[in-house]
């Protein structure tokens, strides 16, 4: 998501790096890259125009071109404006207190093809985690396969979902939906309103009958992000009908360039509250401009990364292999478990797109990204191959133990040796951080994210990033090397704590 916003914006930034003393001149030749960056990833031009303005004034300031590191205070600069044109963003649903008859109605609504009917079973999703009791209304009269697919959705969720395929009014479909949802003791009700290719009178007329009439507590706009500056277009017109209290934005996962995300607060003042991020019903999360502000400037995003981790990855499993790195264990199974682990929270790709500074190594790597993955499944099939005394001790897989291993992984024999190789230098760095303090445990993490991020495959002595050229045996022993003499390091540290 964003990744040409990101890198031009890096790279434009990047062009005052190493200039020596920063002038007025060379300030507002970086301005103009950044100008450039925004207008290329399809920003609104009045948007880009404002935006511009306070960015300069405070980036072209006297207090500014005095500083040690311009650069970095030009970041911070462009950070806060980047946030300030995105937000505030209010994440409440504003729902109605549970009561006795007490209902809260949502209404979404958008053009076809936007994603709408998904992101309703999203957002159903989302309040059933919270406690609530949800019922998806069928509203969308013109396509009769969005009946079916809501259905389908609320079979999924286990969701009441309400239909009339006879009546051809939505608004006493939404009417009628309501009375049935106070009776069902459901306390939330979902309007899956109709869409169109385009904007028409029809479409408008429809839509502020159903809302003048079911006064909904919230209404939603769900847009494409891919559409970029038709998606502010059509914000705009759906806003100057219905006074939306909010924006959806999906397909982020896709290449979207990020115009429409920066110009919808701007044009609209309507807020950007959820954005989806894939085709699951779990793929829809809150939109927070300070952390989108961060990865588009490269700064990573671990608060979602950490929410993520939280949401999706098994407690129980993970305190369990904090108390083993506690007696000095580590082994396959371990090693194993943590990339099932990993695994949940999405592809190798995404995962260093959270993590600051590491999503400039994805981009580095290419179409490695899916190799990575790639190599996450095979090593899982390695493991699972082995048996259970092999995997807590790899050191007796012997050339007969290896054949066999290949042959139940379908890979080759020297495979195997790889991974060993790699392992076992892991598990040792593992069994030396579990006697370290705080301090130094960080300082091992850093080491081998540092590693990682030369190879995050783990490969080091096979295979150089980018390249897929094998090291030389003079390159690999060097490697070796290195990494003997950073374990003992480790070591060290650990007996000394």
């Amino acid at each position: 998501m964003f990744e040409t916003l990101q890198d031009n914006l890096m790279s434009a930034i990047r062009t005052l790096r190493g200039r020596g003393k920063l002038t007025e001149s060379n300030m507002r030749e970086g301005l103009d890259l950044v100008r450039q960056s925004l207008l290329e990833a399809d920003v609104s031009f009045p948007v880009v125009k404002e935006f511009m303005a306070r960015v300069s004034e405070q980036a072209l300031g006297e207090r500014v071109m005095k500083l040690l590191d311009p650069t970095e205070q030009l970041v911070k600069i462009v950070h806060e404006e980047l946030v300030a044109l995105m937000g505030p963003v209010d994440h409440s649903l504003h729902l109605k207190q549970k009561s006795p008859g007490s209902l809260s109605i949502l209404m979404l609504c958008g053009l076809q093809g936007s994603g709408k009917t998904t992101t309703c079973g999203k957002l159903a999703g989302r309040l059933v985690k919270a406690g609530h009791k949800p019922m998806l209304v069928a509203a969308d009269l013109q396509r009769p396969a969005a009946i079916d697919q809501l259905e389908t959705l609320g079979r999924t969720l286990g969701i009441a979902v309400y239909t009339d395929r006879v009546n051809k009014d939505p608004v006493q479909v939404c009417r009628d939906a309501a009375a049935k949802a106070k009776h069902s003791e459901c306390d939330i009700l979902i309007l899956d309103t109709a869409g169109r290719l385009h904007i028409d009178d029809e479409l408008m007329r429809q839509l502020v009958r159903i809302e003048s009439q079911l006064q909904p507590d919230q209404v939603y706009f769900v847009v494409d992000a891919m559409t970029g500056q038709d998606a502010v277009n059509s914000a705009k017109a759906f806003n100057e009908a219905l006074e939306l209290d909010g924006v959806i934005l999906t397909k982020l996962d896709g290449d979207a360039r990020g115009g429409a995300a920066l110009s919808v607060k701007q044009i609209t003042g309507v807020p950007i509250k959820f954005i989806g991020t894939g085709e699951t019903l779990e793929a829809l999360e809150e939109f927070h401009p300070d952390r989108m502000a961060g990865r588009i400037l490269g700064m990573g995003d671990m608060l979602s990364l950490i929410e993520q981790a939280t949401e999706k990855l098994d407690k129980e499993a993970m305190e369990k292999h904090q108390e083993r790195l506690l007696r000095g264990e580590f082994t396959l199974d371990d090693f194993r478990a943590q990339m099932s682990q990993a695994k949940r929270l999405g592809s190798f790709s995404k995962l260093l797109s959270f993590i600051p500074g590491m999503g400039q190594i994805g981009k580095m790597m290419g179409d490695m990204n899916v190799d990575a993955d790639d190599e996450m499944r095979k090593v899982g099939g390695i493991i699972d191959s082995m048996t259970p005394e092999e995997r807590r001790n790899p050191k007796i897989i012997d050339q007969n133990r290896r054949r066999r291993i290949a042959a139940g992984a379908g890979v080759q024999p020297h495979q195997i040796n790889e991974l060993i190789k790699s392992f076992t230098p892991m598990a040792e760095m593992m069994k030396a951080m579990s006697g370290m303090g705080g301090r130094d445990k960080m300082k091992a993490i850093q080491q081998l994210t540092q590693q990682m991020s030369n190879n995050p495959t783990g490969r080091i002595e096979t295979q150089k990033i980018g390249t897929g050229k094998r090291l030389t045996t003079k390159e690999k022993e060097l490697a070796r090397k290195k990494k003997e003499k950073e374990l003992r390091k480790l070591k060290k540290q650990g007996k000394k704590k």
